[in-house]
């Protein structure tokens, strides 16, 4: 038998594997969609490294890193400012242990249900096995929202929140962070009430903290910083560079603030980004005071932005905001922001790079849109693990009682995020996808938790 016909039956092997496990996830969560699009866009990239080690097959790793180790869902009942009961969902998914305590957010969005939550936990699990921190994959969240809601009236939902969540967390157990709508404000309430509950002050249970109780340097701003560092290191291989690039930002949150001031710093001139009502276009280039003034201080909506700034423009709906030409796109906002024809515009519009701060803000039509135009495509498990990777550096702060420098910080995230560019860079060249960083970093991911759970047996 030829080499060709042996490598064509290990890919049919490894294709059938894959199809008949992703067949079996959408029959277990039928309507649970961005779940299933998570899942399906890291099982297909998976099939070259199941065609050659075929030991992932054997031990049936598909089917049991997709299904959760532990789903809670809680009640979260709280009273207004009136006096009016009222009642919220709550979630935390305890999605995989096999490399350390689970390890990811809390959102804080009316969106938030059942699927969300596991297409967030899921990514996780990847994105922080990329990070090369020992920290598992988990997720959380309601379906509260903070926005219009008193600071007394967040406080009592975040502790009644918290009653629940803390009997299953735990500085060695789970350790959640923050993520839309959940802040510095936010954790400093659930740290409060957990810190009561327990009758310890147990810093490492939660990351995000303010400074004055184990919070890290460097946090704030480390997924958008990440974001450009990652970014960076594509543009480099290929001769480019920000300095010089025009490029748009959507979303206004810490994310988006973190990666347009770090973009500058490099050079770049950021002409948009947007909120959940709109976006502004400032051919001057975004003034970024304005910008953390508005959002970070007096928490108004970004269309005052051109009160400020005559020569902006602003436009409803966020969608606009794909068609302004630009070198650089990065998606900061929220899952599927980019759809297919989104991706379209971009690449007609002369974009090089796209990379993912948000949680899979590019749809699968658009992600193929981005690879076969050869467009350079940071994905978002990659390259927004800035975040989770300072999160872990609190943890570890936390557990040796100390705080490092800002340029302490920054080093160790640069450095994790070229490591992790580095790794999925060449995965994808050792599993036949040269420079598709989609596929290098799925497969990255997954092999550090799937050789864990190989060496810790079936459990």
């Amino acid at each position: 038998m030829s080499t060709t016909s042996i490598i064509n039956d290990e890919l049919k092997v490894a294709t059938e594997y894959v199809n008949n496990v992703f067949e079996t996830v959408k029959k277990r969560n039928a309507y649970e969609f961005e779940f299933q699009q998570a899942v399906k866009e890291i099982f297909d990239s998976l099939i070259p490294l199941f065609a050659k080690e075929p030991l992932y097959i054997q031990h049936n790793i598909l089917e049991r890193i997709v299904e959760p180790e532990k789903m809670i869902t809680f009640r979260v009942p709280w009273v207004d400012d009136q006096g009016n009961v009222q009642v919220n969902r709550g979630f935390r998914v305890q999605f995989n242990s096999a490399l350390g305590p689970y390890k990811g957010g809390l959102r804080f969005h009316p969106s938030v249900n059942g699927s969300i939550i596991k297409f967030l936990g899921f990514e996780q699990i990847f994105k922080n096995a990329l990070t090369g921190q020992p920290i598992g994959g988990g997720k959380g969240g309601s379906d509260f929202d903070p926005k219009g809601k008193s600071d007394a009236e967040i406080m009592r939902f975040c502790q009644s929140f918290m009653s629940e969540l803390y009997r299953y967390i735990g500085p060695d157990v789970d350790v959640p962070a923050g993520d839309i709508g959940v802040g510095a404000r936010e954790i400093g309430f659930l740290f409060g009430q957990y810190k009561k509950l327990r009758g310890a002050f147990e810093a490492g249970v939660l990351t995000g903290k303010s400074l004055g109780f184990g919070g890290s340097i460097v946090r704030k701003e480390a997924t958008g910083y990440g974001l450009v560092y990652f970014t960076q290191e594509m543009l480099r291989d290929k001769g480019l560079d920000f300095n010089g690039a025009t490029v748009v930002v959507s979303g206004s949150g810490n994310v988006s603030i973190y990666a347009i001031e770090k973009a500058q710093q490099f050079g770049a001139k950021v002409v948009a980004c947007s909120d959940s009502n709109g976006y502004v276009y400032d051919p001057d280039g975004i003034n970024l005071d304005t910008v953390k003034r508005l959002k970070e201080v007096e928490c108004k909506r970004i269309k005052e932005y051109v009160d400020f700034h005559p020569n902006a423009e602003y436009y409803d709906g966020c969608t606009g905001i794909w068609s302004i030409p630009c070198d650089i796109a990065l998606p900061c906002a929220t899952q599927n922001e980019i759809d297919e024809e989104s991706a379209k515009t971009l690449v007609a519009n002369g974009v090089k790079a796209v990379a993912e701060g948000a949680n899979m803000p590019s749809t699968i039509e658009a992600i193929n849109v981005y690879l076969n135009n050869g467009i350079l495509y940071g994905p978002a498990k990659a390259a927004n693990a800035g975040g989770v990777a300072v999160s872990a550096l609190e943890m570890s702060q936390n557990s040796m009682r100390l705080s490092w420098t800002f340029d302490e910080v920054d080093q160790k995230l640069q450095q994790i995020m070229h490591n992790i560019y580095q790794a999925s860079m060449e995965a994808s060249v050792e599993y036949g996808h040269p420079g598709n960083l989609m596929v290098g970093a799925n497969i990255a991911g997954f092999k550090k938790v799937a050789e864990a759970m190989i060496s810790q047996g079936v459990i």
